[in-house]
């Protein structure tokens, strides 16, 4: 969807701010240097950091990460990535930082600052830029978590907004650059036979599982402070949620598709602790930094409810966790039985109605579950899948879109700050007041309250590899 307004120019810098941080060795750099390679990356880059380096030593820090990242095929391309940068060294306490970093910036009036450092520093750097001059024309990204609550979510906004425009704020979230997300949004308004079944009347409920077969790696003390519900459910979840869910949008562009998830988000039933299950796997609190009668979930399922014509009645089962039995990303729309049993199997006693299944990952793919009959007189039939593999090569990898789109000021694949406090009012609910978590074996699908959950509904679908 073109969305990239007449008046929008290109940014002419790019200010990564947190160069020397593991977010930038391990997903930016790989980015800019897949942007070098496509020939697209052609403004300065200028780091900023605390470490007292050299610009040498920054150089092949970014060729290490590259190398880590992949096999290095093109030498000419990543020479012309090192050549755009520069650094500035300095505290971002310090005025005199940014101070530097503006005259490093020289004759650029338009960069894009990327804000590639803990949320607590947000306030800080945005602010001073504001003092320096280096906001009014410029472009901010930052990453999530936007806020951990309601009340910090909409003091981060408050804070964002004093210094820069909202069309100027580019809320990355590397899950809205996945090729897998995108495709939900195309899927569903390319083709017109999806649109009369779409509904209540015709979806018997909703399910999506993003599963990890992993745990938290090392990074207990950052899943203390976040927890499965505030660092996957909140945001991309509720974003697959968003796209499934939407009304078409009124025009082509960027901002009407907001609108509409925007509505979505609105109308989401605030959640209850009878909607919420909490896991967590065993051995958790034996990672390093993890707290010994820790109660933070490493898994969530949910119930939620869409209050809109469309959706009214029509369950929606979301979850997600960590150690469980595979790593995969799927959505099923199961639809209602047939009115009338006409064919003795026509309405299966066990197993599934019709169903709609895409696949986000590791491979992407859509599926359609028809009934078909068997070979001779009676008619019995088996559910079989029309199945549409959708593995495409060369396709950008989501930091690099979504960079690219945010120096080039296309917001469509980026977090708005209505929708994010609005979803967060959805959970607010629940991030205090839950019941305890639950043990589940490394290698399950979760504890077996979760099963419960959506007993109702027929179990949940597991994906396979």
């Amino acid at each position: 969807m073109d969305d990239i307004q007449s008046h929008t120019t290109s940014a002419d810098a790019l200010v990564l701010f947190g160069v020397t941080g593991d977010l930038a060795y391990k997903k930016i750099f790989p980015a800019l240097y897949a942007m070098a390679r496509r020939g697209v990356l052609n403004v300065p880059v200028i780091g900023v950091a605390a470490s007292p380096w050299s610009l040498a030593k920054l150089r092949k820090h970014v060729r290490d990460a590259i190398e880590k990242s992949g096999e290095i095929d093109d030498e000419t391309a990543l020479d012309h990535l090192l050549s755009l940068l520069s650094y500035v060294s300095g505290d971002y306490n310090d005025p005199g930082t940014f101070k530097a970093l503006k005259n490093a910036l020289g004759d650029a009036r338009r960069p894009t600052h990327y804000l590639a450092i803990p949320p607590t520093l947000f306030e800080t750097v945005v602010l001073e830029l504001g003092v320096v001059g280096l906001a009014e024309q410029a472009r901010v990204i930052i990453e999530k978590p936007f806020g951990r609550d309601l009340a910090s979510a909409r003091e981060l906004n408050r804070i964002l907004r004093s210094v820069f425009a909202e069309d100027a704020i580019f809320r990355i979230d590397h899950f809205l650059g996945k090729e897998a997300i995108m495709n939900i949004l195309y899927f569903r308004f390319a083709n017109t036979f999806l649109e009369p079944v779409w509904n209540r009347n015709y979806v018997a409920s909703v399910q999506i599982t993003l599963s990890e077969a992993f745990g938290v790696q090392g990074r207990g003390a950052f899943y203390e402070s976040v927890g499965c519900l505030r660092d996957v459910v909140q945001n991309h979840l509720f974003q697959i949620v968003a796209l499934l869910a939407m009304e078409p949008p009124a025009y082509q562009g960027f901002g009407a598709v907001h609108a509409e998830k925007h509505k979505i988000f609105r109308a989401m039933r605030p959640l209850e602790p009878g909607d919420l299950v909490r896991g967590q796997y065993a051995g958790y609190r034996q990672e390093p930094g993890v707290a010994e009668d820790s109660d933070v979930e490493t898994f969530c399922a949910l119930r939620l409810f869409i209050d809109s014509w469309r959706w009214q009645g029509v369950p929606w089962y979301l979850r997600s966790g960590k150690c469980l039995a595979g790593t995969a990303a799927e959505i099923l729309v199961e639809l209602k039985p047939p009115p009338q049993r006409l064919f003795d199997d026509s309405i299966p006693a066990n197993g599934r109605a019709n169903y709609l299944r895409f696949r986000l990952s590791p491979r992407t793919a859509v599926a359609l579950a028809a009934r078909v009959k068997r070979a001779g007189k009676t008619f019995t039939g088996d559910q079989r899948e029309l199945f549409l593999l959708d593995e495409q090569s060369d396709k950008e990898a989501p930091y690099e879109r979504l960079l690219g789109d945010a120096i080039v000021g296309d917001g469509a694949l980026f977090a708005r700050e209505q929708c994010i406090e609005a979803s967060w009012a959805v959970v607010e609910p629940v991030l205090t007041e839950h019941h305890q978590v639950e043990s589940y074996k490394a290698g399950s699908w979760g504890p077996k309250a979760a099963d419960d959950l959506i007993a109702a509904d027929g179990g949940w679908h597991n994906p396979s590899a």
